[in-house]
């Protein structure tokens, strides 16, 4: 072998080595991200369940084929714009889930998680379209909101009776109290301010993942709720319902 032949050979090292590292990073990020879309699918086959509505699913910049080894999961992140709370219709919902365990799936479980925090906004129309499914949206033909009294006010009949309603936070769940029920002048059926009142209380006692309310706010659009939940256990698929593991 020549001078010459070592040379090239030696002049070569440095490229094989460069294509090795770009090959090995390839199938890294290709890894990766196989990996990411096939957690975010399974994550959200979990967690559907719990918010009554398709969801999407983000797993931050955690590296995910470390976590998905290990069936533990940092953070994952979930967006909804049509969840369903108890009757609610139309809530918007952005989470946060800390510490994700999908290890020791049971008959009983499909996981646990660590910690959890929303922000829900339940528009207007969300409301009015709810009470519309529970068969009384026929007698509200509106629904507005005051941001500066706290209220929600709904016009009954054309307009011809009037419900107003302030939403507060009570100990772990939110309670609906009338202010003012009036046709007239004169006081409305107590029936028809009753059910108005129990639609809107089971719409916000229903939460998911075991996160309660801390807070409560009227904006000119609607609700908004901030929740919170502490360590949970998710229960295992319903009969008939395959369980899912990631």
């Amino acid at each position: 072998m020549t001078t010459s032949d070592t040379r090239k050979r030696k002049s070569r090292l440095p490229l094989i080595a460069l294509i090795v590292v770009v090959a090995f990073l390839a199938a890294l990020i290709g890894g990766e991200f196989y990996a990411r879309n096939r957690v975010e699918t399974c994550l959200a086959n979990q967690f559907e369940s719990e918010l009554g509505s398709q969801i999407d699913v983000g797993l931050g910049f955690y590296p995910v084929l470390v976590q998905l080894a290990t069936k533990e999961f940092k953070s994952v992140e979930i967006t909804s714009d049509d969840t369903k709370f108890g009757p609610a219709q139309d809530m918007k919902v952005s989470a946060e889930i800390d510490d994700v365990n999908l290890n020791n799936v049971s008959d009983t479980s499909s996981g646990t998680i660590g910690s959890s925090s929303a922000d829900v906004d339940w528009s207007n129309s969300g409301i009015q379209a709810t009470l519309a499914s529970q068969g009384i949206g026929g007698l509200i033909s509106g629904v507005t909101s005051d941001a500066a009294a706290g209220t929600l006010n709904f016009a009954i009949v054309g307009g011809l009776a009037q419900l107003t309603v302030k939403p507060v936070v009570a100990g772990d769940k939110i309670e609906v109290q009338t202010v003012d029920a009036n046709i007239l002048g004169f006081g409305i059926p107590t029936d028809l301010a009753d059910s108005v009142v129990s639609v809107l209380t089971d719409s916000l006692q229903a939460y998911p993942l075991g996160m309660t309310p801390q807070s409560i706010e009227v904006t000119d659009t609607g609700l908004k709720m901030s929740l919170t939940g502490g360590e949970y256990t998710m229960p295992a698929a319903q009969e008939g319902q395959q369980q899912i593991s990631c």
